[in-house]
């Protein structure tokens, strides 16, 4: 890769072009990371042609070894190989703001004092299908692990979803301890030399440090994609720090499904929960500052990264896990309904999404309106 984008660039297009085209992706982007790479792709690779479809896919290659948001550290790295510094900060921020700004619209209308019921029947049907998009994204992250793991190496691959199973349904808020283990089992299976590594155990008491931990562990520690920070943040936001009720949080990760941009902004609803517009500018500001830090302190590094053996051998512990997890997460979000109507919605979303391969964004919304529709026949909603 390019040492320095401001000197060695194929293209220079301006920062108000940077900001128009990533501000559109920020926009449009729905579907989740496969449909930001697909955008990022069609954009610098196919129809401006600043990258190389080589640099493109090993920039991809790249961000999958970071945590936190690799479409949207995609994003920024894009930006960055195109204007530098200025570039990354501008099209990182139209990427992101975009699907921040509406995803906060909606938790003020679902969190507020009193919304209409028609409005929590359409949260609670969508909530009622998050488990099997849990499931769905699971084995969209462990597919490609398991496939590329060679018949000797898939016995560990299993142990380490299974563990990381077990930490999403049982672990709470000690899930990242459960993360970081697996990769240091791997670390320590392989013998790979390693500096130590301190342990982050606890979170603080309460208040803002509290939501700043949540909202690190959502832009720090996620490994495996995205959907992995549903149950680093569950535990914290409903059980511990009592900041949501179940419902809510549920309402919380489908609005973060049917936004555009990263699905990391689920963070916001959270912090607005917390706190108020001030508590969810501030979690978001937290959660995407290691993505910004990764990209500026550590682009031109990525080759080394790339053949990193400590990196690939944690993350050959980490990433299986966090699929482990994700799937996990759907006991905890199952068990979080209510309803027994919600069961029924659930079912039919698993059979959309698992069995009939239909898109989430779409599911959701249809589940939503088949909530609207049980809120106005008189069903039990939750609150």
């Amino acid at each position: 890769m390019r040492g320095d984008p401001e000197i060695d660039r194929r293209a220079n297009p301006s920062l108000f072009e940077i900001a128009r085209e990533w501000g559109r992706i920020g926009c449009t982007g729905f579907g989740g990371p496969p449909a930001h790479i697909a955008l990022l792709r069609e954009l610098c690779v196919a129809r401006q042609q600043w990258l190389t479809s080589i640099e493109f896919e090993r920039a991809i290659a790249a961000t999958n070894l970071l945590p936190g948001p690799a479409s949207t550290q995609l994003a920024i790295y894009c930006a960055w190989r195109l204007r530098g510094t200025r570039g990354a900060l501008l099209g990182g921020l139209c990427f992101i703001l975009p699907g921040l700004a509406a995803i906060l619209v909606l938790a003020v209308a679902f969190l507020s004092g009193s919304p209409p019921s028609w409005l929590l029947g359409a949260g609670a049907g969508a909530g009622a299908a998050v488990a099997a998009v849990a499931v769905r994204a699971g084995i969209g992250v462990a597919g490609p692990i398991w496939a590329g793991a060679s018949p000797r190496r898939r016995l560990y691959v299993l142990a380490y979803g299974l563990i990381g199973a077990f930490g999403a349904a049982f672990a709470g808020p000690r899930l990242v301890l459960v993360l970081l283990a697996c990769g240091l089992l791997e670390l320590a299976r392989r013998r790979v030399r390693l500096a130590a590594m301190p342990l982050l155990a606890v979170a603080a008491p309460g208040g803002a440090l509290a939501l700043a931990w949540t909202a690190l562990k959502v832009g720090a520690l996620a490994f495996g994609g995205g959907f992995v920070i549903v149950p680093l943040m569950q535990s914290d936001a409903v059980n511990t720090y009592h900041w949501m009720t179940h419902a809510q949080f549920l309402n919380a990760v489908a609005l973060g499904q049917v936004t555009p941009g990263p699905v990391t902004q689920t963070i916001a609803v959270v912090g607005y929960a917390a706190g108020g517009l001030p508590g969810g500018l501030f979690a978001a500001l937290i959660a995407f500052s290691p993505s910004f830090s990764f990209i500026l302190l550590g682009a031109a590094r990525f080759e080394r990264l790339l053949a990193n053996g400590r990196v690939l051998a944690f993350l050959a512990g980490a990433a299986p896990a966090a699929a482990g997890a994700i799937i996990g997460a759907a006991i905890p979000l199952t068990s979080a309904l209510s309803e027994s109507w919600q069961y029924a919605v659930l079912a039919g979303a698993a059979i959309a999404l698992l069995a009939l391969r239909r898109g989430v964004v779409g599911t959701l919304l249809f589940a939503g309106c088949v909530g609207v529709v049980a809120s106005l026949l008189g069903a039990p909603v939750p609150h």
